[in-house]
Parts: C-alpha cells; structure tokens; sequence
C-alpha cells in the first residue's frame, strides 16, 4: 500500500492541512476542561516537527467527542492548543472556527513553521457526512492535506476523506507506521506468524479471522467468543457464558477453513468463571478456575482463560517470529479477571526476537494497563480502523491519498 508521505513532497512555505487525531480525554477541573491522557498528541509529534522543520504553515483539524453538529464547549479542542504548544516547544495558534473568513485570515497570517490549530470539525453536522461544503472550506484554506489520523481514516468524513477532492493528498508519518505495520508487513510476515484474538462476540472478529486464516500459521481465540469454538471443539457445557446458537455456523466454518489450510487454531482449555457478574459495577460474584476440558456449571460464567491455557497460549507465542495481537482474553477492565489478558501480554512482550503488532482497541488498553507498552514494536492508535484494515477493507481516509 505504498502511498506518498509528506518526505516526498515540498512543503517549504506552504499552507499545510494536517487531519490529526485530537480525541483526547477531557475532566472537568475547577471550572476547565483539563486533557487526562496525551498520548494521541504525542503520537503526532513527528509529523508535526517535520513540517516544522521544513518550513511548512501547519493547519491542525480533528474532531473531538460526539457534539452532533453543536457547540459544546465542553468537546472543544481549546484546551489541546497549550498542551501541543507545550510539547512541541513552539505557541500554538487557535481558531475558534474551522472554516470561513476568520479561520482563514488565521491561516493566511501563519508565518513559516507557525501552526495553528482549528476548532472541532463535529461542531459541523456535515462533517460525519462527508459534507462537500464542509470539505471545500477546510481545503480553502491550505494548499496541501495530510492525513495523518489512522483511527479515523475507516470514515469517510469531510476532514479525513472528502477534503482530498480539492487538495494533493499525501501520508503523515504515523499514518506511514500504522499502514507499514498492519498492511505491509503482514503481506509478507517472517514466520511463525502468530495471530491473537480476542473479543465478545464471534460475528464481530469472524471477517478478520477469515482474512487472517490465510496469512498465519496459528490463530489464537480468546475473550468471548471463545465459548462458542469450545462448545463446539470440547463439546462442553458453557454455562451462562457468552454464547447465541447464530454464532455456532459462524465459529465451524472458521474451524472447517482452518484444518483446509493447515493452521493451528487454538482455543482456551480451561477458564475463570463467576456466579455473579456486573460489568458497570466492576464487580465479580464467586470465582474459581474450571479444571481443563470441564463443563461450566449452570449458573456460572466464563470471564477469563485460565492457567493452563495461559500456558498453552505461551508456548506457541514463544516460537513466533511475528505476532500481531487484537482483543483481549477476557474481561479485563475488573481487577479479578485481567490476570489471562496480562499473562498474554506477558508472553508476547518476553519474546524479544519477534516481530509484536498490537492491533488496536482493548488489546491496547490491555498491554498499558499491564505496563508493557515499551516491549511491543509497534502499538497502533486505531480501533476500528485497525480491524477494517486487518479485514482487508479499504478505508476512506487511505484510499484518497496519492499513490507513490
């Protein structure tokens, strides 16, 4: 998927559209929104110093939260202006506008190596229908757009895709690494090549297991929707454990296509179950370990793999030379049941000579929460946008971007 990047262009003194990903958390404090995670703004810092450096105008657009084509001052992108001015040691410009007259006399006054940083693109109720007004008005105000917000280009939004009709369209440089690693790399992966999945629900994951089945040499399924593959692999009992007969069809045919291709599919043997679950609670009823290949009593629950697939799940990332890992085990947000989701991330992190790709979503928030984000090459800053181009589907924010 080689796309242009802002390296293969000139950008000296030019006015340059970036779409970032600003979506960060905001908390109420004494009166202010105050940004309780950054890591989406320093994800972007290379792009935006390298357009510093090379003596661009720099135009920021991203959406924050769902505002639904209202001013909410409480989803405004003010409060990112002093912190991004702060961490790339430069002031920050901010346009209480997006687009329009004001915006743009912002935007024209910008000397080189200035930035300014334009007010949510979702106060626009066209943005998230690709409104082409919308669109002309961002591209009105620079000379060249790049995208550099992987977690939306599956939208095919105003500022991520539509804005490409009017302006040259090339990569940021974490745009670059997230195609680098979840496209490129996997067309051609060093072997093993290891496949984790987690995740609830069978029909949700089945497009990337289906995509993936061709490309790896062990897919890994944990988190809820292994109940239905034990169901039908062990033949057990599955208690009140994530489970809807639809989804049987769905989890054979994957394992039919699995024994055709010769992969290894490998499913929990074991599992921590609960008596009593409240998800909004954080809270677990009773809880034990079922014994390998045993039913789940009635009335109890799977929320975790247990021990001995731990280990199971362990031997084979060990022997990987590439592992790329989306959803996580089991339920991880609650403190009792997080243990098989770490233990993964454990594994994974412990092999040192593998390539590891962390695909996004909860697999992400699991690999931070178990403070082993350092020991992964690769992290990526999308959810759903991960998932589509792990599916194998075009995404919109990608697909308007000039070929190399």
């Amino acid at each position: 998927m080689p796309k242009k990047t802002i390296r293969d262009i000139d950008l000296s003194n030019k006015r340059v559209l970036v779409r970032v990903d600003f979506n960060v958390p905001l908390e109420e404090k004494d009166g202010q929104m105050v940004i309780t995670d950054s890591t989406r703004i320093q994800e972007t810092l290379p792009t935006l110093k390298y357009l510093i450096e090379k003596g661009a105008k720099v135009i920021l657009c991203s959406h924050l939260g769902r505002p639904k084509g209202q001013r909410d001052p409480k989803q405004s992108l003010a409060p990112v202006a002093p912190a991004l001015a702060e961490l790339l040691g430069t002031a920050v410009e901010f346009s209480e506008e997006t687009t329009g007259e004001s915006a743009k006399a912002k935007a024209l006054a910008l000397p080189a190596g200035g930035v300014l940083l334009l007010e949510n693109t979702r106060y626009h109720a066209g943005e998230e229908k690709n409104d082409a007004e919308l669109a002309k008005g961002l591209a009105d105000l620079a000379e060249v757009f790049v995208n550099d917000a992987f977690g939306s280009a599956h939208r095919a939004h105003s500022s991520t895709a539509g804005v490409a009709d009017y302006l040259p369209a090339v990569s940021g440089l974490l745009m670059e690494k997230e195609l680098t690693y979840l496209h490129d790399e996997l067309e051609n992966p060093e072997r093993p090549f290891v496949v984790i999945l987690g995740g609830a629900k069978v029909n949700d994951k089945i497009e990337v297991i289906n995509r993936l089945l061709e490309k790896a040499d062990t897919i890994i399924i944990g988190g809820g929707m292994a109940y239905t593959f034990r169901k039908i692999v062990q033949g057990i009992s599955i208690g009140k454990s994530l489970y809807k007969p639809e989804w049987e069809p769905i989890a054979q045919a994957a394992i039919d296509k699995a024994k055709e291709r010769g992969v290894k599919l490998l499913i929990p043997v074991d599992a921590m179950i609960t008596d009593a679950f409240d998800f909004d609670a954080k809270k677990l009823g009773n809880t034990k370990y079922t014994g390998v290949n045993e039913n789940i009593p009635e009335g109890w629950e799977g929320v975790d793999i247990g021990p001995e697939s731990v280990k199971l799940f362990s031997e084979e990332i060990a022997k990987a030379k590439t592992v790329i890992w989306n959803g996580p085990m089991g339920v991880f947000e609650i403190k009792e049941s997080a243990k098989g989701s770490f233990d993964v991330a454990e594994a994974v992190a412990a092999n040192s000579a593998a390539k590891t790709i962390i695909g996004g979503g909860d697999s992400v928030k699991a690999v931070k929460k178990a403070k082993l984000a350092d020991k992964m090459t690769f992290i990526s800053t999308g959810g759903g946008a991960s998932l589509e181009l792990l599916e194998g589907k075009i995404l919109p924010g990608v697909a308007c971007l000039q070929e190399k």
